[in-house]
């Protein structure tokens, strides 16, 4: 927006009333938010009617889009009338959640045990570094509680999860991460590997830098390592080939558990169920959200092992009970719609829709890789990343205050697509529903909006 938001408007009834999530507060009160009214497939709408392409699937999570699922209202609805709330607490259970729990074992990348439902991502994560502290506590090793993950990662907001989480402004201010939260290489070749190296090589130096670290703090102290199998909020960072069948060895080798973080790869956005699919992970314990319900209602998952789940069950036998649990994980009408949303997928062959759109997706995005601005393009099925430089050719970067990625988002926002850009890189999750033809329409507005930053650029003397 341009100009202070009228008296009473619900731009201005939002200043007064919200403190807004990854948002600059001074920026909402100088110039009011955008007011989203309605949705279309993979299009949005504001409340001026201005229409954009929603390139993010809002945060990465409307598989079906924006259209009107009169199949999920329906769901909702029913389960409403028949029992609008319980819980999985003192043994009891309700049946949208047993036939969720029993699809996503199903579904599973590997074999897995049990389901435990939370309502978000970090949720989810949350729960699982608990869990490992107490089937560390269950097999007598109280000692091995120090959790991995990796520069740049995401991996959520609670204390905990942002403390997983390698990102500056997650940490900032926070007083983060805490203690026995450790961090290592972020496996990006084109800007983490030295001349001459590479994927393969660079591939092996990040297993190499992780079981230094390993080494260096005690095998004996670390329990677990944290990863997605495409980095998303970091930047939609893909890793190289061989790093995850390197990255288990050293795993092994420790016994150390592996964490898949499957919130934004699961459920075809890598153009295979899972994200672990895609690289070859064989995750002990993999958390899942977002797509679940394709943002309808707030619901995730964590899925354990056999081997993990023993422990942890003879442990809370002895202790009387496993002392943890959401009010609201589990929700009968949640895991309706999730239920609902799976049986869609399955029935409209969405997965397999996506990985057909996906390939078209990744050639029209590389043809932006002659831009004066874009460094690098990157990506994999339906998640994408189109990284802008000062200088492409040193592969030099723009100074964070000169402020070209919110400018770059600006004008995107102005050609018409909503998306994400972190640090310089414009993020592209659209709703698997997207067709070759949308594609291109969002790949031409993205061309247009670079070349007016490219005009921004040269006349503030950046470039």
């Amino acid at each position: 927006m341009t100009q202070v938001p009228r008296p009473n408007s619900a731009a201005a009834r939002d200043v007064r009333s919200q403190l807004h999530p990854y948002t600059n507060p001074l920026a909402l009160e100088a110039d009011g938010p955008v007011i989203v009214t309605r949705g279309d497939g993979v299009w949005v709408e504001d409340e001026a009617g201005e229409r954009y392409i929603e390139g993010l699937a809002g945060l990465w999570c409307t598989a079906l889009g924006f259209s009107a699922e009169e199949r999920l209202a329906r769901a909702a609805y029913d389960q409403m009338r028949a029992l609008s709330f319980y819980h999985p607490f003192g043994q009891k259970a309700h049946v949208p959640g047993i036939d969720l729990a029993e699809k996503l074992l199903a579904m599973a990348p590997v074999p897995m045990s049990k389901v435990l439902f939370s309502t978000s991502g970090s949720e989810a994560n949350d729960t699982a570094i608990k869990l490992i502290r107490f089937y560390n506590n269950a097999l007598g090793r109280p000692e091995k509680k120090k959790i991995i993950s990796r520069i740049k990662g995401y991996h959520g907001v609670t204390l905990a999860t942002a403390s997983l989480t390698g990102l500056p402004n997650n940490h900032r201010d926070f007083d983060l991460p805490l203690p026995g939260i450790l961090h290592t290489t972020c496996p990006h070749h084109y800007h983490g590997a030295v001349e001459g190296e590479s994927p393969e090589a660079f591939a092996t130096r990040c297993a190499e830098d992780l079981d230094a670290l390993i080494e260096a703090e005690g095998p004996e102290t670390v329990a677990a390592f944290f990863a997605e199998p495409v980095m998303g909020a970091g930047g939609v960072l893909v890793p190289p080939p061989t790093y995850f069948e390197k990255i288990q060895a050293v795993l092994k080798k420790h016994d150390v558990l592996l964490v898949a973080d499957e919130v934004i790869c699961g459920f075809g956005r890598t153009g295979n169920v899972w994200g672990s699919q895609t690289f070859g992970l064989q995750p002990d314990l993999l958390t899942c959200a977002k797509q679940l319900s394709s943002g309808y209602m707030p619901v995730s998952a964590l899925m354990l092992s056999e081997a993990v789940y023993q422990p942890i069950r003879d442990n809370a036998g002895r202790i009387g009970i496993l002392g943890h649990g959401y009010t609201y994980g589990g929700h009968p009408v949640a895991c309706a719609v999730a239920n609902e949303v799976l049986t869609i997928y399955e029935e409209r062959e969405l997965f397999a829709h996506a990985a057909t759109v996906g390939p078209h997706m990744q050639a029209r995005l590389r043809t932006l890789a002659d831009h004066p601005l874009v460094d690098e393009v990157r990506g994999v099925g339906l998640i994408a990343g189109v990284e802008i430089a000062r200088d492409k050719a040193k592969r030099q970067p723009f100074e964070p205050a000169q402020g070209v990625g919110a400018a770059l988002g600006r004008h995107l926002h102005r050609r018409g697509v909503i998306t994400r850009v972190i640090g310089d890189t414009i993020a592209f999750s659209p709703p698997l529903i997207i067709t070759d033809e949308e594609v291109d329409a969002m790949v031409e507005r993205v061309a247009l909006a670079l070349d007016d930053t490219l005009a921004w650029c040269r006349a503030e003397g950046l470039v």
